[in-house]
């Protein structure tokens, strides 16, 4: 699945998962693929039937109608499409005793493999999520003498999970012990700490069916030694891939694992991310005229059909809003990022302003995007590029010649 259409769709889990019915009154449909659709048309007539006998007359009336609307929509079918179809339809409006019946139709962009019919106060959108879970995993451990990091590289984020601390004593003796004593004790503390990390490490990612590999962060010696020694479960080990020396722990140090690894992880979807970032700022360096940045500038030469690769940071937040003014009613619209909607005044009296309307210009963007055969990459805010890009308004593209 393109990364247009994993946002897309995952935009639109987002926003179903936030609606709640005020009755069991939403209506979910999964057609799987291949399946035929007069058979799906016919238990939805019988539906109709039986949710005549609901006794109340408004949840009746929301229900028939969302089933109404759906039998609709799916005489705009002729076959079931490719991949299977969900439906989610049903009475959105928050006020008691209003009908407000709103539908969505997917054509799913990988196979639907189930069939179902529900109604209730949520609709079911686990099939979805499953389609937009990340499926490229990596876990992630970094460790010296003295504490340990364990995370994961999910995708593109990487996940902070536990941090160890050992306690193992420097190496200044400490009352009169014999160099010899003192280097046992220091070596059994080692030990222990090396294997309660190894413990931590092979329970924390055992359970994770989508683990490509592991990769051990740390001084030399000590990460080589960890991982030759067996503290790993013996599954575990398997799927070291290799060990980069770093010089920190902590959430950093992960970080620095990460890039310190991008050999081991070549292919992964983190590196693909660094050399479209890398060639965006060696762009927007050399003031080629070819990396540009800025909603209303990238908005413009998506639409003209020259951007080549669409960078769009995961806090990108645009809106389209139209601004009413508490005070005296004044209305405009305006495109602005959306947590700073609560910053703004009104122009003709300085009043505080509420958005009355909002609209998502990332979904738009992605749209225009997906039209003009524009490459999208979604990039993460946790790379230290990635932060740059959001600095840079969240949004950026490489353009296929120079305006």
């Amino acid at each position: 699945m393109s990364d247009v259409k994993r946002e897309r769709l995952r935009a639109l889990v987002t926003e179903l998962e936030n609606i709640r019915g005020r009755h069991t009154e939403l209506v979910t449909v999964y057609i799987p693929m291949g399946f035929n659709l007069a058979v799906v048309v016919n238990q939805l007539k019988q539906e109709q039937g039986t949710a005549q006998n609901i006794k109340s007359k408004t949840v009746r009336k929301n229900v028939t109608g969302a089933l109404e609307r759906i039998l609709q929509h799916l005489k705009l079918y002729s076959k079931t499409p490719e991949n299977g179809l969900a439906v989610f339809c049903g009475n959105i409006s928050e006020k008691e005793g209003v009908s407000d019946i709103e539908i969505w139709a997917i054509e799913s962009p990988e196979p639907v493999k189930v069939r179902m019919y529900r109604c209730d106060q949520n609709f079911v959108l686990d099939p979805l999520k499953e389609m937009i879970r990340e499926r490229e995993v990596y876990g992630l451990i970094v460790i010296d003498k003295s504490e340990s990091d364990i995370g994961i590289l999910k995708g593109k984020k990487i996940q902070h999970l536990h941090h160890l601390e050992s306690l193992v004593p420097g190496k200044t003796k400490k009352g009169g012990q014999s160099s010899a004593r003192f280097a046992r004790v220091r070596e059994g503390l080692l030990m222990d700490f090396l294997k309660k990390v190894g413990e931590t490490a092979s329970a924390t990612f055992k359970d994770l069916k989508d683990l490509k590999g592991i990769i051990v962060g740390g001084p030399g010696y000590i990460a080589e030694r960890f991982v030759e020694e067996d503290y790993l479960a013996y599954d575990m080990k398997k799927k070291v891939l290799g060990t980069v020396a770093v010089s920190y722990t902590g959430e950093y140090g992960l970080r620095e694992t990460v890039e310190r690894a991008e050999d081991i992880l070549e292919k992964a979807s983190i590196m693909q991310e660094k050399k479209i970032l890398d060639r965006f700022f060696n762009e927007f360096a050399s003031d080629s005229g070819l990396a540009i940045y800025g909603i209303r500038e990238v908005a413009e030469a998506l639409k003209q059909g020259n951007v080549d690769i669409l960078l769009m940071s995961e806090k990108f937040d645009w809106v389209k809003a139209t601004l009413e003014c508490e005070k005296c009613g004044h209305k405009e619209e305006k495109i602005l990022e959306k947590h700073r909607i609560r910053e703004e005044r009104c122009p003709e009296c300085g009043g505080k302003v509420n958005a009355t309307a909002e609209k998502d210009l990332g979904d738009e963007m992605l749209k225009t995007a997906e039209q003009m055969g524009t490459e999208v990459v979604m990039v993460s805010a946790q790379t230290q590029k990635g932060v740059q890009l959001a600095e840079l308004g969240s949004i950026g593209a490489i353009l296929r010649f120079r305006a």
